[in-house]
């Protein structure tokens, strides 16, 4: 198995990991990362890669669930005669409709067009902007959230999260991001908007996962097993220590950082777009 492979994978893990759970993109920079290590490259196609990235968002996904096993327990051993559980597992189906059905009607027509270094980047500079505007400080000092724990939300407050999310399906949006946000523009508190985006990440990346895993399921062999092995890895570390960061992250700041992250990256990958500094797959 080539070394370099193995770092690659490695560094792609990382990436996954990292910016997964945060409203920076994963999507996004994954593409950006996979170009940028020319990742599809001799020995590794691209049908290799798509197999890839669905094994380490396997690893993201699986953190999360670790490090919510016990509320998901739970909530899975209350349901259906506890109405707490009941309510999060309702609200968690209903925010996931709207994602699932545009992304099964329009991800190839998202794929074919949008999947690229140039579009990412836009989608990132104008994420960071709606961030900043969300994160204004008028906004900030309107009052108490509506909303401060998960268990305090109705159906109609999913629904509205799981239309934010379906914005997602452009790449460089950030599933994480529209999320959040969107739950912190329609009453809930920073807490509550973050922790029902790790919620509804549980059933949208399965679900996600277990579709291009069935589509991708002839690029999956034994002989990549090593490459597959370091991406879960990997990834299943960083999302896990990344969600954990972010927990206690958003107890004492906002989302500023993150807004003016993805407007200063965003505009980079323009930069040295079209200034011919780096050949990005445009």
């Amino acid at each position: 198995m080539d070394g370099l492979l193995l770092i690659k994978a490695a560094l792609m893990g990382l990436v996954e990991g990292f910016t997964e759970f945060l409203p920076i993109s994963s999507t996004g920079h994954l593409i950006l990362a996979s170009d940028l290590l020319n990742f599809a490259g001799p020995g590794f196609g691209t049908d290799k890669v798509q197999a890839f990235e669905i094994i380490i968002q396997a690893g993201a996904i699986l953190a999360v669930c670790w490090e919510y096993r016990a509320r998901i327990l739970a909530t899975l051993a209350g349901f259906p005669g506890k109405e707490t559980s009941r309510r999060l597992i309702l609200n968690l189906i209903i925010a996931f409709i709207p994602a699932a059905a545009l992304g099964f009607l329009f991800s190839k027509a998202i794929k074919s067009v949008l999947f690229a270094p140039v579009p990412v980047a836009l989608a990132f500079i104008i994420g960071g902007l709606i961030i900043l505007w969300v994160e204004r400080p008028s906004a900030r000092q309107s009052g108490p959230a509506r909303i401060e724990s998960v268990d305090d939300m109705r159906w109609p407050d999913a629904l509205k999260i799981g239309v934010a999310q379906a914005f997602a399906l452009i790449p460089g949006t950030s599933r994480s991001g529209a999320t959040i946000i969107g739950g912190m523009l329609f009453g809930l508190s920073r807490k509550a908007a973050t922790e029902f985006s790790f919620f509804l990440a549980i059933p949208t990346l399965f679900a996600a996962t277990a579709y291009s895993a069935i589509k991708e399921r002839a690029s999956f062999v034994a002989a990549d097993a090593p490459v597959f092995a370091v991406g879960l890895i990997t990834s299943f570390i960083s999302a896990f220590l990344c969600v954990r960061w972010l927990l206690r992250y958003i107890s004492s700041h906002d989302f500023t950082a993150f807004a003016w992250y993805r407007i200063g990256f965003g505009l980079i990958v323009l930069g040295t777009a079209w200034g011919g500094l780096l050949a990005w797959k445009v």
